[in-house]
């Protein structure tokens, strides 16, 4: 059994699953020698297989079971592993380069060479799938070595020697997956494990072309029953493998026609010739009849020819379109007279340098059995055995989601190797995210990424296994796909572009006003959830209509923007100043932080219908022990009786004195709504540097930051969307900021 030590050496089983019998052997290598313990055949009852390949899958595993039980009583032994070669009609070869470089010098194991050999034929299946223009799928089904190189130059033997870069030509075989399924099928059914897959021409080569031959430029053909399968070898290597699907069948068919005989008998009539003079035989209608070899012969020399000249055309082309200086013939379709010679004249060299090897190119083979077949038909079964000890190339099976998948065996196949092999798609292994958002704010393209899902659940045999687990022959692995994650969302107040606020000063006051945004031309409120595609533009002002409806200022009075006459949509931007005035009843002062009589003007509350009056003496202006008024005084919040014409409350306190009046001296009352401040009386002259030029400033008794617009030439109006700068002694300005003689103010839009 393949794998298996006993007191001999490791047992291997060769088996030679031909078209015509299935061939068998067991033995085992010692001291550079394969010990033959036993070999059985036996040909197929009926023609399950044709050209290489096998057509009834039970007929062919009967009779490996056959041949299996056989050799298993004469080595006393159950076999288990066999190791088997493949033919078939479709065959592709593919040359290739790989190397390898280590961290630093060091020697080289047969590990690492096995590694070489395994990444190039990784490689030259890479390379073959870009040129594969069928539909079938292709297995990789032997490879040969041809060159190692050590640091860059040529050797024969890499392990043992120091090297930083290892490298190798080799050469790769291909056959659909039809043809190796159906192998591996049989062989299971005969209840054996596949240890070790090759080619026909690799195995044949083995033991017909020693390694001390292969530096002529020789070709190996291995005539069986379906298929000549062919190898080329040149300068100590195996330079190509070919084969065609004409052999010792196609003889048997011809005689089958012309004698009416079934294919038993025409398979009878085919291996006499040439052994006896006369062949007698039954015809299908059954008379006896005889035919001589020579007339058999002449029968099949039309065949042989066409068959020899398809055979020479191969060898010119797998040599680079010229003939090899000598062929080996291996194989029982290859042993028909006349074969040799007629190969020969073909390729155009001496018919003493194309010859049947058998019993002579078996020197390194010990028979340890009485009667043992030495001929040509054993040197294939006898290398296929002899491969299993010069590469490991073998497919396993696995389960993947319920279904029987076979993958290349390079000892490092894992879950990820099965799920490509399966096509499983890439997105259901790893974690999914939800679909994105994107808009643009402000022009520019913004994207929120969608929250990460749950990543694909593998298990091998059972247990949670990840991507990268090692898989073997037998596990099964189920993998339950990724999923996705949740769709991206925003809120609009999330925006970092919306974090930082608006400031603004309303009647000497700082007012903090969170900044706004259009979506799609829209005001949309800060929790306005964003739609995929939107467009976002961050306003930077605000209209004076919004500055009122924020601190619920009643419009209709006197505005002004930076101490200029404004509108209710005049935009007011950062640090801008807005005045509100006092016009009409109805109007109260606003109780804002630190504010004073003037600052902000605000609608009085209207009272709630159906609210509960006030306590007595609460919210009326009057303490509980204030006098009762009188009958005709007013009462609270009532204006004091007046004479017709006369102004009503604190509007009759702002009437300016008329021309030539004046104000008592001492006698200044408290500013009212509209009334313009102490400080705005008029005093002397007072001089600035404003954006690098001079500035007289002249008509009030003090002067603040703001009152430098009314000197200077600055249209405030004209901010196209953007910020204007104000500085005073190359720090931010506050506009109610005293002035003093020589600051220097700058002052423009950014």
């Amino acid at each position: 059994m393949a794998g298996v030590r006993d007191g001999q050496g490791q047992l291997v089983f060769g088996l030679d699953i031909g078209t015509r019998s299935i061939v068998g052997t067991v033995g085992y290598l010692n001291g550079g020698k394969f010990h033959v313990l036993a070999q059985r055949s036996k040909e197929h009852e009926t023609r399950s297989m044709l050209d290489g390949q096998i057509h009834d899958i039970n007929r062919v595993g009967e009779t490996i079971s056959q041949v299996k039980r056989q050799l298993e009583e004469d080595v006393n032994r159950t076999l288990t592993e066999v190791c088997i070669a493949a033919a078939g009609r479709v065959l592709r070869t593919v040359t290739t380069h790989v190397e390898e470089t280590f961290e630093a010098e060091r020697e080289v194991t047969g590990e690492d060479i096995y590694a070489l050999s395994t990444e190039g034929v990784e490689k030259a299946y890479e390379e073959f799938q870009k040129s594969n223009d069928t539909e079938m799928k292709f297995y990789c089904v032997g490879y040969t070595p041809m060159r190692y190189y050590m640091n860059g130059y040529q050797i024969g033997n890499l392990e043992g020697h120091k090297a930083k870069v290892i490298g190798v030509d080799l050469i790769a075989t291909f056959l659909p997956d039809d043809v190796v399924d159906g192998l591996y099928k049989s062989v299971e059914q005969a209840g054996l494990h596949v240890a070790n897959l090759t080619l026909e021409p690799i195995a044949a080569i083995q033991v017909a072309i020693p390694e001390k031959f292969r530096m002529l430029n020789m070709a190996l053909v291995d005539v069986g029953a379906g298929t000549s399968d062919i190898s080329i070898t040149r300068e100590g290597t195996i330079t190509a493998y070919g084969m065609i699907p004409v052999a010792g069948d196609s003889l048997t068919e011809i005689l089958v026609q012309h004698c009416l005989v079934d294919f038993e008998t025409a398979e009878y009539i085919k291996r006499n010739i040439g052994v006896r003079e006369k062949i007698e035989y039954q015809d299908i209608m059954g008379l006896t009849q005889t035919i001589s070899g020579s007339e058999a012969m002449e029968i099949l020399k039309p065949a042989v020819e066409q068959m020899t000249h398809m055979v020479a055309d191969c060898i010119r082309e797998l040599n680079g379109d010229k003939p090899v200086s000598a062929v080996f013939v291996v194989g029982g379709g290859g042993t028909v007279p006349t074969y040799t010679e007629r190969l020969a004249e073909e390729l155009g060299i001496l018919k003493e340098r194309v010859a049947i090897r058998g019993q002579e190119v078996m020197q390194n083979i010990v028979f340890e059995m009485e009667d043992a077949r030495k001929d040509s038909l054993m040197v294939t079964p006898i290398g296929i055995c002899l491969s299993y000890y010069e590469q490991s190339n073998n497919f396993i099976f696995v389960e993947f989601n319920g279904e029987r998948l076979k993958l290349y065996d390079n000892g490092r196949l894992s879950v990820a190797d099965a799920a490509m092999q399966m096509a499983f798609p890439n997105e259901d292994l790893f974690p999914k995210r939800g679909k994105p958002l994107t808009y643009t704010v402000n022009g520019r393209a913004k994207m929120v990424r969608g929250t990460q899902g749950e990543a694909a659940v593998i298990r091998v045999n059972g247990d949670v296994s990840d991507m990268y687990a090692q898989i073997h022959s037998g596990d099964s692995i189920t993998v339950t796909p990724s999923t996705a994650g949740e769709p991206a969302g925003q809120e609009l107040g999330k925006l970092p572009e919306l974090a930082e606020q608006l400031h603004i000063y309303v009647n000497g006051n700082r007012i903090d006003l969170p900044k706004t945004a259009e979506v799609n031309g829209r005001i949309e409120n800060e929790f306005y959830p964003i739609a995929d595609g939107d467009n976002i533009l961050v306003r930077n002002y605000y209209t004076v209509q919004e500055v009122a409806a924020i601190l619920d200022v009643a419009l209709g009075g006197h505005i002004e923007v930076n101490d200029t006459p404004a509108k209710e949509d005049t935009r007011v931007y950062e640090n801008f100043t807005v005045s509100f005035r006092l016009d009409g009843a109805g109007i109260s002062y606003a109780d804002l932080p630190d504010a004073e009589e003037g600052d902000v003007i605000k609608r009085k509350p209207e009272p709630q219908e159906g609210a509960a009056s006030a306590p007595e003496g609460e919210g009326t202006g009057e303490s509980a022990d204030a006098p009762a008024r009188g009958e005709g005084d007013p009462g609270p919040g009532e204006p004091e009786p007046r004479e017709p014409g006369e102004p009503s409350g604190d509007a009759a306190e702002a009437v300016p004195p008329g021309p030539g009046e004046e104000t008592p001296e001492g006698e200044r009352k408290e500013e009212a709504a509209g009334a313009a401040p102490e400080r705005l009386r008029t005093i002397g002259p007072l001089s600035v540097v404003v954006n690098g030029e001079p500035v007289v400033l002249n008509g009030k008794a003090a002067y603040v930051f703001v009152d430098v617009f009314d000197h200077i030439s600055f249209d405030l109006s004209a901010s196209a969307g953007r910020n204007i700068v104000t500085n005073l002694n190359g720090r931010p300005a506050e506009y109610m900021e005293e002035l003093h003689p020589g600051d220097v103010i700058d002052i423009y839009w950014k």
